[in-house]
């Protein structure tokens, strides 16, 4: 590689900014994380202070709901406040169900177990759950899969990352299901709510800043499309002084 080739500061900056910028858009940003947490930690508040599961259930989920609202309300994406909703809704009705407050967190936890396994399986299989979240958000789609093998090897870091902390995570909270008390299991399991999120969050960004650029597929698809219209006008062109000298 030249010093021509290399990228310069600027670029890697450039570089390091968009790779922010997209995990910022995929994962919800500082907004996604409360609205994460804040069903869960008003649970768990509720329960703590009167033991009464059908208000705290109640609760958790009505500010679910506010949380979807105001989205709605401000015009912003509400694919992470709907998923909130949606676990927040699994999760009472386990509850209600077994009359076990514990088991409000069951469905969640199955959820991080599940994508535990999907990360390392997919990594194992060459096609990396993270570069599939990924990749429509840098534009790049499946490309890195054929196109960008230093990209791919990076979509793969990543997923392995995710997978182990989800594991380990899980390492952690089942065990406490079963011998905890319900206040004391659900305060640990607030309290690992955004840590480990934050270190695969971080993990992903250094792996991706080191990585080669994406390519931009749907700026190729544009560029055949506007050659392909520009390739017909010459044929029209030509065709009409083609008739005109006839």
């Amino acid at each position: 590689m030249t010093s021509l080739d290399k990228p310069t500061a600027d670029q890697e900056s450039d570089s390091k900014a968009v790779t922010e910028a997209a995990l910022f858009e995929a994962f919800g940003g500082v907004r996604g994380l409360v609205e994460t947490v804040v069903p869960g930690l008003l649970f768990v508040t509720i329960f703590t202070i009167n033991k009464d599961l059908h208000m705290s259930a109640i609760a958790a989920l009505a500010v679910s709901l506010v949380l979807v609202v105001v989205r709605l309300v401000m015009k912003g994406t509400v694919k992470h406040a709907f998923s909130g909703v949606f676990g927040v809704a699994f999760g009472v009705v386990f509850a209600m169900m077994t009359g076990n407050a514990k088991d409000f967190y069951l469905p969640g936890m199955l959820y991080t177990l599940g994508l535990a396994v999907a990360y390392i399986v997919t990594t194992l299989c060459g096609v990396p759950l993270i570069g599939l979240i990924l990749g429509p958000v840098f534009k790049e789609n499946l490309s890195w899969r054929t196109r960008n093998p230093g990209r791919k090897k990076a979509y793969a870091k990543a997923s392995w990352a995710w997978g182990l902390i989800l594991l380990a995570k899980c390492a952690i909270l089942f065990p406490m299901y079963w011998w905890a008390d319900t206040t004391k299991f659900g305060w640990v399991l607030i309290a690992l709510k955004i840590p480990p999120f934050l270190l695969a969050v971080w993990l992903t960004w250094v792996f991706l800043a080191k990585a080669p650029a994406p390519i931009d597929v749907f700026a190729e698809m544009e560029a055949e499309e506007n050659a392909e219209k520009e390739a017909k006008a010459a044929r029209k062109e030509g065709a009409a002084r083609h008739r005109r000298e006839v």
